[in-house]
């Protein structure tokens, strides 16, 4: 079942995306042009509309917003922090491959943070979680290529713990659960973008395991110009991640994924 689902969420995505869905309906509307047929002119325009409303309005950052504001940062760090998880997703496992250097995303800084974490907390643990969440992928996992890049860094390799299987953020809070089998009263951080933690948080309480949100990669502020100032493929890739997080919030909540259908502190 979770293969199935893992299948259908990769696959369905790739067509339903809205850059991709928009392109669509507007070339199926060019050629109905082209043939004559007048009523082509709406798919036409749909397609094209969606664009002009991504580069003329703040569309998405609306729509990341509540998904960043939702879990604040603590304003204070804790005292005592038992252990440390950072989620996949960070990380280019293809690049890496060719590369032969570890090659990294626009959500670097769950990495950056994760090593910066390491250092304040001497005594926690350390977790990395991420395995192939691509269907279409090299020999590299995610884990390969964070326990590179951790090392050249200066983490010792034997303090980190690599869980390189999971394929998504279910797999990511389960098998880490498994593997690390924290005890009631502990406290452990977990770092994943802002705008993935509602999601995150939900599977992880799902799990079996209350943690601490530590959110890294803010991409939307409150200010005018941080409405603005992002160009337009920043804004469309935003647009299309944070609609991704708000449709699988409500997939892992229909499958018992998460606690809630809009998890909260």
């Amino acid at each position: 079942m979770d293969t199935l689902v893992h299948l259908l969420s990769k696959t369905l995505w790739f067509v339903a995306r809205p850059g991709t869905f928009a392109l669509i309906l507007a070339c199926v509307g060019l050629v109905l042009m082209w043939r004559g047929r007048r009523w082509g002119r709406w798919p036409l325009l749909a397609g094209l509309g969606f664009y002009v409303v991504v580069i003329a309005t703040p569309l998405a950052p609306w729509i990341v917003m509540p998904l960043e504001d939702r879990f604040a940062r603590p304003a204070e760090a804790p005292m005592h922090v038992d252990g440390v998880i950072v989620l996949g997703g960070a990380v280019d496992q293809n690049l890496t491959e060719a590369r032969g250097i570890p090659a990294l995303n626009g959500a670097a800084e769950r990495m950056t943070e994760f090593v910066a974490l390491a250092r304040r907390y001497p005594e926690a643990r350390l977790v990395f979680t991420g395995g192939q969440g691509s269907l279409v992928h090299g020999g590299l996992t995610e884990a390969d290529v964070a326990r590179r890049l951790f090392t050249a860094l200066g983490l010792p390799e034997a303090r980190v713990t690599y869980e390189d299987q999971a394929r998504n953020t279910w797999e990511n809070a389960v098998f880490t659960h498994r593997l690390v089998e924290p005890r009631p009263g502990e406290t452990w951080l977990l770092v994943t973008s802002a705008s993935h933690m509602p999601r995150s948080v939900g599977a992880f309480r799902r799990a079996g395991w209350q943690v601490v949100p530590w959110p890294v990669n803010y991409r939307t502020g409150h200010s005018l110009a941080a409405l603005y100032d992002a160009p337009f493929p920043d804004r469309l890739q935003m647009l299309e991640s944070g609609l991704r997080e708000w449709l699988g919030m409500a997939v892992y909540r229909a499958l018992g994924r998460s606690d809630a259908l809009f998890p909260a502190p």
